[in-house]
């Protein structure tokens, strides 16, 4: 299918959110300063946290919508708030026992990224990964459609964007479309029925997609990482069949700007 062929190619909290202005009345000079590889305060590292979860750090990479490294990601790692990682574990230690593992493409993403998403959004000319990504979108159409925001929930920390690894073919789980696809066919309920796992081959309005159309099994490894999730207190997007957030994340109100080390 079409979408299948453009995915081929390859905290202290004062110091590091954008919603709080506030400064130490300490001389800097007079505290030891934090430890150089320290996760942020109420902060850690999948990588410790959720062990047998795989890494691929897309906006550390070029192999994204925008085309470059984004802002804010130093380091190929992913960070969460500690009550989302632990979730997360859960998840990782559940789709296990299944012959799965957890591939992470995003986690907490820093304020500074999304700027960085809207300047991209703002240059009409600069649209060198549109055949992977929006192919079937003019790029004047991704602020109103709702792809391209000021803010995003995974700058509060408790959101991941994840899909799941067959140990047994030692390949990604065929979803029927790529990370980060622009489209309905990236929908949850694009081809069935999220809330009862029915497939249906159509789209909520009974008509069959002239293009990007999913099959069964698609639809059915879809819901299975969507029943994981869910399963362990993540609430899904209705937009992206990959994204997820902690129904309970500890920070909903705060978008953080610490970068991703």
């Amino acid at each position: 299918m079409a979408i299948m062929a453009a995915a081929i190619a390859v905290a202290a909290f004062s110091s590091c959110v954008t919603t709080t202005d506030s400064a130490s009345d300490s001389p800097a000079g007079n505290a030891p300063g934090p430890v150089a590889d320290a996760a942020p305060a109420g902060f850690v590292r999948l990588a410790e946290a959720v062990p047998d979860a795989i890494l691929e750090i897309r906006y550390y990479s070029t192999y994204n919508f925008v085309g470059d490294r984004i802002d804010g990601y130093e380091r190929p790692t992913a960070l969460l708030t500690v009550e989302a990682a632990k979730a997360l574990k859960a998840v990782s230690d559940d789709v296990m026992k299944q012959g799965f593992r957890l591939k992470i493409f995003d986690a907490y993403r820093p304020q500074r990224a999304v700027t960085h998403f809207m300047n991209w959004a703002k240059d009409p000319g600069d649209t060198r990964m549109k055949a992977y990504f929006y192919p079937n979108l003019d790029k004047s159409v991704l602020f109103a459609q709702g792809y391209i925001a000021e803010k995003s929930g995974h700058s509060r920390g408790s959101t991941v964007d994840l899909t799941l690894f067959d140990m047994a073919s030692e390949k990604e789980v065929d979803m029927g479309g790529t990370f980060d696809w622009f489209g309905m066919e990236s929908h949850p309920d694009w081809c069935g029925n999220p809330e009862t796992h029915e497939y249906t081959g159509t789209y909520p309005d009974n008509t069959t997609p002239a293009d990007g159309k999913i099959n069964a099994a698609q639809f059915r490894n879809r819901m299975l990482l969507r029943t994981a999730m869910m399963r362990h207190g993540f609430k899904p997007l209705p937009e992206e069949w990959w994204h997820f957030t902690l129904a309970n994340e500890p920070y909903p109100d705060t978008y953080f700007d610490h970068p991703v080390k």
